[in-house]
This record gives C-alpha cells, sequence and structure tokens, in this order.
C-alpha cells in the first residue's frame, strides 16, 4: 500500500498507513485539549487552587506559581503583592444608616480599601466595572476603630466588603480578587438600567457562597 503524508495546521504527521490508522490521527486532533492554567508571570502550570498577586502599579490581580509568590511578593518596594487567601464574616461590626448615606454610594455594595499610609477608599461594583467614591473617608484606624480585625487587614490586598442590598446586611474581610470576582460577575450580568433578576440572583449566590466558606468573627465594639 502506498504510503501517504498529511499535515494539519502546519505540522507534519508520522506516514499514515491504513483507513484505522488515520481514523485515529482524526480523533486524536479533534478530542479537547486540557484547559491548563498558567503562572503569568513564568508560565508554569498550575493547579486551580494557586495563589494570585496583586500588580501594584495596573492594580491587576495575576495568577502565580508557589515559587513566583514568594520570589517576586512582598518585598520592600515589590511591584508584586501576595493576595491573602482568608475571608471572614464580622458579626459585630456595622455601618449605621447615618454613615452610610453620608458616603453617598449609589449601590449597596462596597469595598474599602486602605493603602499604606492609612488612607482609606471606597469603592463600588458597575456595569462599566470598578468606580472609586469621590466622598474623602476619615483615615483607616478611625473608621475601623475598636475593631482589631479591621485594623489588621493587609493594605491594598484585603478589603472590607458590604452588602447592603436587602434586610440581610453582611461585612466581611476578603481578598482583593473576591472582590474583583464579583465587580466581573455584575459587569457580565448586568441588564437594562435596573440590572435585571438574573444579576440580582447572582449577587444573593455570591454572597451566600462566600458566608458559608467564610470564618465569623465576633467583636464587642466600645463607644
Amino acid at each position: 500500500m502506498r504510503e501517504t503524508s498529511n499535515q494539519i495546521s502546519g505540522g507534519t504527521s508520522a506516514p499514515i498507513n491504513t483507513a484505522g490508522d488515520a481514523l485515529e490521527a482524526l480523533r486524536r486532533f479533534a478530542r479537547p485539549r486540557p484547559n491548563v492554567e498558567r503562572c503569568e508571570l513564568c508560565g508554569a502550570a498550575i493547579p486551580s487552587n494557586h495563589p494570585h498577586l496583586l500588580d501594584r502599579r495596573s492594580r491587576q490581580v495575576a495568577c502565580s506559581c508557589d515559587a513566583c509568590s514568594i520570589l517576586f511578593a512582598d518585598q520592600q518596594s515589590a511591584r508584586f503583592l501576595r493576595v491573602p487567601r482568608r475571608t471572614l464574616k464580622l458579626t459585630e461590626f456595622r455601618f449605621s444608616d447615618a454613615e452610610w448615606d453620608a458616603m453617598t454610594l449609589p449601590i449597596g455594595l462596597a469595598f474599602f480599601l486602605r493603602d499604606a499610609t492609612g488612607r482609606a477608599t471606597a469603592l463600588y461594583p458597575s456595569p462599566a466595572g470598578v468606580m472609586e467614591s469621590l466622598i474623602e473617608l476619615p483615615a483607616w484606624p478611625e473608621l475601623t476603630r475598636n475593631h482589631p480585625t479591621l485594623a489588621a487587614l493587609e493594605p491594598e490586598v484585603e478589603a472590607l466588603l458590604v452588602h447592603r442590598i436587602g434586610e440581610q446586611q453582611g461585612y466581611f474581610v476578603a481578598p482583593i480578587d473576591t472582590t474583583y470576582r464579583l465587580v466581573g460577575l455584575i459587569r457580565t450580568k448586568w441588564r437594562g438600567l435596573s440590572g435585571g433578576t438574573a444579576v440580582w440572583q447572582a449577587i444573593a449566590e455570591f454572597f451566600g457562597e462566600l458566608d458559608c466558606r467564610a470564618t465569623h468573627v465576633g467583636e464587642v465594639t466600645h463607644a
């Protein structure tokens, strides 16, 4: 039988001698390739439960292998910061209605970050992405007075995530990648002026899942 050669996508295969060999070659080509996640710094394959790094220049979150997260993060003046993995629910912390209204946020969702200097910033998700409130907040120590857990938040990579939609309120310490996931969810599911039923259901499910995996922390406030 005459040998034939086969080229697929510019690559040359070994000679195919039988119809059965040809069929198996086509099956292998058509079979979906595994979706392997890779470190965005070195390109190594990484498991699904991998570290994340925050690029301090672009404010983007990058997937990382363990080696790169140790090598490039958390050094003095480093470009990257390692994103923590803990999630806490604060069962005793509350913003009063007056405090919340004073921040004039257009939605009952927001996350609060502090920088290395102690400046606090309020951000909130929108159909266009992350928006920053123009209202200047009190310094972080004043904002989180009498709450040791909040006072110990890691600058830039941990947030106070607030959910005040409907009757249920939730206050969480969450990694910055979790808050970005909420922003992405709202961007992809928002429809029309009011968002539509699907987005509000997705938000409820997001916080339900967050509540289930969070460690509940109670702190007594003192006037």
